[in-house]
C-alpha cells in the first residue's frame, strides 16, 4: 500500500470513491481490475477535463490494472432524443468511426494502450430485442429513475422527458454488466449513472463494481465546468502556441486547481504556491508560466514547451509578431493603389479561426481584429498581399491574395 499512497492515488484528483474501503483491499489483493471508461463518439476531441480522470486510469494502469474504453457508437446513433442538446446529435456509422479514431489518438497520449482493451457497444446492443429491452427495464422502476437530479428538476417544471432518454442510464449501466467492470470512472456529476451500474451488476447476479469519481476541472472561463461547447477549454491536441495562450489567460484563483489535477508538480510545491497567492508573495504570471509548461510538455514534449514560452514572450510581452505566422487564401473582389478589397469571413469561417459569423461579428465589435497592428471592425477590409490580420488574442493569420 505504500507505493499507491506514495503515487497519490487515493489522496489527489478524486473526489470520492465507492466504496472506499472495500476498493483499498482490492488494491492490496493484488487481483488485476477492470477499470470502465466510456465515451460519447459525438465529439471527437479530449480536453484538461477529461484528462484529470485518465491520469488516474493510467496511475492504476501502472500498478497492473487494466483498463476497458467502451466506444458509445451505439447510444451516438440515436443522439439526443429531446432534442435539447445541440452537443449529441444523431451520428452516421462514419462519422462516429472518424470521431472514435481522432479521441483513441488523444486518449492514448495519457493512458497506456498496451494495457487497453477497446470494446464498442454496438457488440452487446445489436444483439438486444423488445424482450430483452423490457427485460432490462423490468429491473428499475420510473421513480429510481426520476431520482436522477436533471430529470427530476424537468419532471417538476412540467418540461418533457422521453422514454428513450429515461433508457440511457439503463443503457449506461448495462455497459458495466457487458465487460464485467470492477471499478467505474467518471465525473461527479455522472453519479447516478455509475451507481446504476453499480446497482444492476448486483442484481444481475455480478460483484457490484466500485465506483472513482473524479473533481470537475473549471474552465478557462474561472465559473463552469470545462466543456468544448461553452468554449472554455484546453485541448490535449491543441497546438502548443494555443494551449500556452490558454493557460496564460486562466484566473488565477484557478491555479493551484489545474496544477493539483493536470500535473505532477508534488503537493508540498503547490502547498508553497497557495501560501504565495493568498500573501501575495509570487507574481501569478510566474506561477503560469510553469503551469503551461508542465501541461505542454506531457501532451507534446519539452522543445514545444520551450518554445510556445518563447512565442509568448515575444507576441504578448514584447509585442512583436510570431515567428511563424499560417498562411491562407484570400479572394479580393477588386484594387486599388496596391490594396486589395477582400471579405474575411469566409476564409476565417472555413479555417475554423473563427467558428461563426456572430463570433466574429463580437470580436470586431470588441476591437480584438487587427490588421497589421490597426484595429478594424468590419470583415470587409482592404489589405496588402502579405498583411497580418490578427483575431482575437492567439490567432495570426498572413494574408495571401488568390
Amino acid at each position: 500500500m505504500t507505493d499507491i499512497e506514495h503515487g497519490n492515488l487515493l489522496s489527489r484528483g478524486v473526489a470520492e470513491i465507492i466504496v472506499e474501503q472495500e476498493f483499498i483491499q482490492l488494491l492490496k489483493s493484488g487481483r488485476s481490475l477492470r477499470l470502465k471508461e466510456g465515451f460519447d463518439p459525438s465529439a471527437p476531441d479530449i480536453h484538461l477535463g477529461h484528462a484529470v480522470g485518465l491520469r488516474k486510469l493510467r496511475q492504476l494502469q501502472e500498478l497492473g490494472h487494466k483498463v476497458i474504453l467502451i466506444v458509445g457508437d451505439w447510444t451516438a446513433r440515436i443522439g439526443d432524443p429531446s432534442g435539447q442538446s445541440a452537443t449529441r446529435p444523431m451520428l452516421s456509422e462514419s462519422e462516429i468511426e472518424a470521431n472514435a479514431q481522432t479521441y483513441m489518438e488523444q486518449f492514448f497520449k495519457v493512458v497506456d494502450r498496451d494495457r487497453t482493451e477497446i470494446r464498442w457497444q454496438s457488440e452487446w446492443f445489436d444483439k438486444f430485442t423488445l424482450d430483452t429491452v423490457i427485460r432490462l427495464m423490468s429491473k428499475f422502476t420510473v421513480a429510481q429513475i426520476l431520482a436522477r437530479e436533471d430529470f427530476s428538476n424537468r419532471y417538476r417544471s412540467g418540461n418533457p422527458i422521453s422514454l428513450a432518454e429515461m433508457l440511457y442510464p439503463l443503457l449506461q449501466a448495462y455497459d458495466s454488466v457487458a465487460i464485467e467492470a470492477s471499478v467505474e470512472f467518471g465525473g461527479t456529476d455522472q453519479k447516478f449513472n455509475c451507481l446504476l451500474g453499480r446497482e444492476l451488476q448486483q442484481i444481475m447476479g455480478q460483484t457490484p463494481q466500485h465506483v472513482f469519481f473524479t473533481p470537475i476541472l473549471a474552465g478557462t472561463d474561472g465559473t463552469q465546468k470545462m466543456s468544448k461547447s461553452l468554449g472554455n477549454y484546453i485541448g490535449i491536441a491543441e497546438p502548443p502556441e494555443e494551449m500556452y495562450g490558454k493557460v496564460m489567460s486562466l484566473p488565477d484563483s484557478l491555479l493551484t486547481q489545474y496544477f493539483e489535477l493536470t500535473t505532477d508538480v508534488p503537493d508540498e510545491e503547490i502547498a508553497q504556491f497557495r501560501e504565495q497567492l493568498n500573501a501575495q508573495t509570487v507574481n501569478p504570471m510566474d506561477l503560469k508560466k510553469r503551469l503551461a509548461r508542465e501541461i505542454i510538455t506531457q501532451f507534446h514534449g519539452k522543445q514545444d514547451a520551450d518554445k510556445a514560452e518563447e512565442n509568448f514572450t515575444r507576441v504578448f510581452q514584447k509585442r512583436e509578431l510570431p515567428e511563424d505566422i499560417p498562411e491562407y487564401g484570400f479572394a479580393a473582389s477588386s484594387i486599388q493603389d496596391g490594396l486589395y478589397h477582400l471579405d474575411v469571413a469566409p476564409t476565417l469561417l472555413r479555417e475554423g479561426i473563427v467558428q461563426s459569423n456572430s463570433e466574429l461579428k463580437r470580436l470586431l465589435a470588441q476591437g480584438a481584429v487587427e490588421l497589421d497592428g490597426k484595429k478594424v471592425n468590419t470583415s470587409a477590409i482592404n489589405a496588402r498581399d502579405g498583411s497580418v490580420l490578427k483575431v482575437g488574442k492567439r490567432h495570426f493569420v498572413r494574408i495571401v491574395i488568390k
